[in-house]
Protein backbone atom coordinates (compact mmCIF):
# COMPACT_ATOMS: atom_id res chain seq x y z
CA UNK A 1 0.00 0.00 0.00
CA UNK A 2 0.84 3.52 -0.88
CA UNK A 3 2.27 5.51 2.08
CA UNK A 4 0.71 8.65 0.85
CA UNK A 5 -1.75 10.47 2.81
CA UNK A 6 -4.84 12.78 1.75
CA UNK A 7 -5.15 16.11 3.17
CA UNK A 8 -7.60 18.84 2.15
CA UNK A 9 -7.83 17.30 -1.23
CA UNK A 10 -3.98 17.36 -1.65
CA UNK A 11 -1.87 14.14 -1.65
CA UNK A 12 1.19 14.50 0.44
CA UNK A 13 4.01 11.97 0.61
CA UNK A 14 6.25 11.43 3.69
CA UNK A 15 9.57 12.61 3.68
CA UNK A 16 11.09 16.16 4.42
CA UNK A 17 8.92 18.72 5.75
CA UNK A 18 9.19 22.29 5.32
CA UNK A 19 10.27 24.29 2.64
CA UNK A 20 12.12 22.80 -0.29
CA UNK A 21 15.57 24.62 -0.95
CA UNK A 22 15.05 27.42 -3.70
CA UNK A 23 17.04 26.52 -6.46
CA UNK A 24 20.44 28.45 -6.14
CA UNK A 25 22.16 28.78 -9.32
CA UNK A 26 25.65 27.18 -8.65
CA UNK A 27 27.88 29.94 -10.11
CA UNK A 28 26.97 32.50 -7.75
CA UNK A 29 26.90 29.51 -4.98
CA UNK A 30 30.86 29.33 -5.61
CA UNK A 31 31.48 32.88 -6.42
CA UNK A 32 30.34 33.80 -2.76
CA UNK A 33 32.08 31.09 -1.01
CA UNK A 34 35.02 32.74 -3.09
CA UNK A 35 34.38 36.25 -2.10
CA UNK A 36 33.80 35.06 1.59
CA UNK A 37 37.52 32.96 1.46
CA UNK A 38 39.19 36.11 0.22
CA UNK A 39 37.42 37.85 2.85
CA UNK A 40 38.85 35.39 5.90
CA UNK A 41 42.17 35.58 4.09
CA UNK A 42 42.56 39.29 4.53
CA UNK A 43 41.58 39.46 8.08
CA UNK A 44 44.08 36.90 8.53
CA UNK A 45 46.79 38.56 7.45
CA UNK A 46 45.80 41.83 9.44
CA UNK A 47 45.19 39.32 12.59
CA UNK A 48 48.89 38.38 11.48
CA UNK A 49 50.25 41.81 11.15
CA UNK A 50 48.77 43.10 14.53
CA UNK A 51 50.51 40.29 16.27
CA UNK A 52 53.71 40.96 14.66
CA UNK A 53 53.72 44.36 15.66
CA UNK A 54 52.79 43.60 19.14
CA UNK A 55 55.21 41.05 19.79
CA UNK A 56 57.86 43.46 18.34
CA UNK A 57 56.85 46.24 20.77
CA UNK A 58 56.85 44.02 23.45
CA UNK A 59 60.68 42.20 22.59
CA UNK A 60 61.37 46.51 22.79
CA UNK A 61 60.04 46.74 25.84
CA UNK A 62 61.95 44.02 27.16
CA UNK A 63 65.23 45.29 26.09
CA UNK A 64 64.82 48.04 27.39
CA UNK A 65 63.94 46.81 30.74
CA UNK A 66 67.03 44.21 30.67
CA UNK A 67 69.35 47.56 29.94
CA UNK A 68 67.80 48.63 32.62
CA UNK A 69 68.04 45.87 35.29
CA UNK A 70 71.70 45.74 34.05
CA UNK A 71 72.16 49.51 35.15
CA UNK A 72 70.51 48.48 38.57
CA UNK A 73 72.91 45.41 38.51
CA UNK A 74 75.84 48.12 38.24
CA UNK A 75 74.47 50.22 40.96
CA UNK A 76 74.36 47.61 43.33
CA UNK A 77 77.74 46.36 42.31
CA UNK A 78 79.21 49.59 42.89
CA UNK A 79 77.34 50.37 46.46
CA UNK A 80 78.63 46.96 47.64
CA UNK A 81 82.23 48.38 47.21
CA UNK A 82 81.02 51.55 49.15
CA UNK A 83 80.95 53.87 45.99
CA UNK A 84 77.12 55.95 45.27
CA UNK A 85 76.74 55.88 41.61
CA UNK A 86 76.55 59.64 40.58
CA UNK A 87 73.10 58.78 38.98
CA UNK A 88 71.35 57.94 42.73
CA UNK A 89 73.41 60.98 43.87
CA UNK A 90 71.50 63.23 41.26
CA UNK A 91 68.12 61.52 41.28
CA UNK A 92 68.17 61.91 45.49
CA UNK A 93 69.46 65.54 45.27
CA UNK A 94 66.97 66.14 42.28
CA UNK A 95 64.23 65.05 44.09
CA UNK A 96 64.87 66.31 47.53
CA UNK A 97 64.93 70.08 45.66
CA UNK A 98 61.43 69.16 43.94
CA UNK A 99 59.72 67.98 46.77
CA UNK A 100 60.99 71.79 48.57
CA UNK A 101 59.84 73.45 45.68
CA UNK A 102 56.65 71.44 45.17
CA UNK A 103 56.27 71.84 49.49
CA UNK A 104 56.98 75.66 49.12
CA UNK A 105 54.50 76.27 46.18
CA UNK A 106 51.87 73.96 46.47
CA UNK A 107 48.31 74.31 48.04
CA UNK A 108 46.71 71.11 49.04
CA UNK A 109 43.12 70.40 47.26
CA UNK A 110 40.61 69.06 49.35
CA UNK A 111 40.90 65.55 48.91
CA UNK A 112 43.96 64.89 47.58
CA UNK A 113 47.24 64.38 50.08
CA UNK A 114 50.80 62.80 49.71
CA UNK A 115 49.53 59.44 49.94
CA UNK A 116 47.91 59.96 46.15
CA UNK A 117 51.06 61.35 44.70
CA UNK A 118 53.88 58.71 43.73
CA UNK A 119 55.83 58.96 47.04
CA UNK A 120 55.79 57.78 50.53
CA UNK A 121 58.00 58.39 53.77
CA UNK A 122 60.86 56.39 55.17
CA UNK A 123 61.41 55.33 58.80
CA UNK A 124 63.49 58.18 58.92
CA UNK A 125 60.91 60.83 57.89
CA UNK A 126 62.38 61.61 54.08
CA UNK A 127 59.96 61.62 51.01
CA UNK A 128 61.21 58.61 48.52
CA UNK A 129 59.59 59.06 45.26
CA UNK A 130 58.17 56.45 43.01
CA UNK A 131 62.59 55.97 40.95
CA UNK A 132 64.05 55.45 44.30
CA UNK A 133 61.12 53.31 45.64
CA UNK A 134 61.73 51.46 42.08
CA UNK A 135 65.17 51.30 42.85
CA UNK A 136 65.10 49.69 46.48
CA UNK A 137 62.79 46.96 44.85
CA UNK A 138 65.14 46.11 42.07
CA UNK A 139 68.12 46.25 45.06
CA UNK A 140 65.91 43.83 47.33
CA UNK A 141 64.70 41.34 44.20
CA UNK A 142 68.07 41.21 42.50
CA UNK A 143 70.53 40.64 46.00
CA UNK A 144 67.74 39.24 47.98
Amino acid sequence: MDDSKVVGGKVKKPGKRGRKPAKIDLKAKLERSRQSARECRARKKLRYQYLEELVSSRERAICALREELEMYKQWCMAMDQGKIPSEIKALLTGEEQNKSQQNSGRHVKAGKTDADSNSCECSRGRAVSGVALKVGFLLTTVLG
